[in-house]
């Protein structure tokens, strides 16, 4: 039985910093890195065979420093990109509650209505990772490497969750969610795998997400 691991890249400098980033780049911290490595070493008892990215930077390194564990090369898939976070994208978090309060509010307690100026809404996300699943066969253990709003949707659709539970699930930098997949049924293993992270985990509460 295949496993797919659905990964978060590594913190980058922007994080640190609070701001959004949707399609925009930022490098990884020395803690990204530092995450990306122990991602690897908790991947090293896996058999991956397929290592997917986000065609973003920082995804694509993150998946690269795993890759190199494997002998694998990476392959980049636009459709685990980033969500455009439009007007939003290189604006500080903070900036933003107090310059565009009530998209700011919806965002983060109603997120399945906002649509981002310029950008898009969770639900084209959704769309997407959906139209990525239905030309994906995981035949053998795979790491996709991608981004909180993607890994969030990810896991709404493969649980039957409502979008309005976009912000339920814990996702941390270098963590990953573990699925177990029998021809079209995934089966969670495990939502958020960070024991790997002791002692470098980002807090995200302090992130623009």
């Amino acid at each position: 039985m295949p496993s797919v691991f659905i990964a978060r890249h590594g913190e980058t400098t922007w994080n640190i910093t609070g701001r959004y980033q949707g399609r925009l780049e930022s490098p990884l911290s020395p803690l990204g890195v530092a995450q990306a490595r122990a991602m690897a070493d908790s991947l090293a008892s896996h058999p991956l065979k397929r290592i997917i990215s986000s065609p973003l930077q920082r995804c694509v390194d993150t998946a690269e420093i795993v890759a190199q564990r494997f002998g694998l090369t990476v392959e980049r898939e636009p459709l685990l990109i980033e969500i455009a976070h439009g007007a939003w994208e290189g604006r500080y978090r903070d900036e933003l509650a107090a310059n565009d309060p009530e998209r700011y509010r919806q965002w983060r307690h109603e997120p399945e209505i906002v649509q981002f100026e310029n950008g898009e809404s969770i639900r084209d996300v959704l769309e997407r990772w959906r139209r990525f699943v239905r030309g994906f066969m995981p035949h053998e253990d795979t790491l996709l490497v991608t981004h909180d709003a993607v890994v969030r949707v990810a896991l709404v659709d493969r649980l039957k969750r409502p979008l309005s539970e976009f912000w339920r699930a814990r996702i941390l930098n270098g963590a990953y969610a573990r699925f177990d997949v029998t021809d079209a049924h995934w089966e969670l293993v495990e939502e958020c795998a960070s024991v790997h992270l002791t002692g470098l985990v980002a807090d995200p509460s302090t992130q623009a997400l």
